[in-house]
């Protein structure tokens, strides 16, 4: 079965699309300069593209792709619960492993949370500390930081015109 990839620009960096006919097998973004946009697009990731892109320009809170997920029974199940935080929400990683039925699953869900393949789609950001502090993402902080203010329901109007 062959593995498709494609990239697209997004303000946070190049993103990486991979998958096949039976789904996505991972979405990433990364800081490789030498990556460029992908022109035309294979059939299997196409929607995913589209969907990614309409995220970015404010008109998309959810993302309606197959998912081709491969992980641990349990790295399965934080993934799956991620999907229930909604656009513009957050909980805590101890919120996320009481959801999971185990608060002393902290490490671990937060572990599985960190090594989510499917960047965006399967919200990882959402995912903050109980203090509210903006911790352990992959992407990078800034990344995060800047998925939660696209998220926000709450713009910062400009005081001047």
């Amino acid at each position: 079965m062959e593995l498709y990839q494609a990239y697209i620009q997004t303000p946070l960096g190049i993103t990486a699309i991979k998958g096949n006919e039976h789904g996505l097998t991972s979405v990433s973004v990364g800081d490789d300069k030498n990556l460029v946009p992908t022109e035309v697009f294979p059939d299997s990731l196409a929607t995913a593209a589209i969907q990614l892109q309409e995220y970015f320009a404010g008109k998309r809170t959810t993302f309606e792709l197959q998912l081709n997920i491969r992980g641990t029974d349990f790295q399965k199940s934080v993934w799956q619960e991620l999907l229930h935080i909604p656009y513009g929400k957050t909980i805590s990683y101890l919120e996320l492993a009481r959801r999971l039925g185990d608060v002393k699953s902290i490490r671990a869900a937060a572990a599985a949370n960190g090594q989510n393949p499917f960047w965006i789609v399967v919200p990882c950001h959402r995912v903050i500390g109980s203090d509210g502090s903006l911790t352990g993402y992959a992407g990078g902080l800034w990344r995060k930081k800047w998925l939660l203010e696209h998220e926000s329901p709450y713009k910062q109007q400009a005081l001047f015109a």
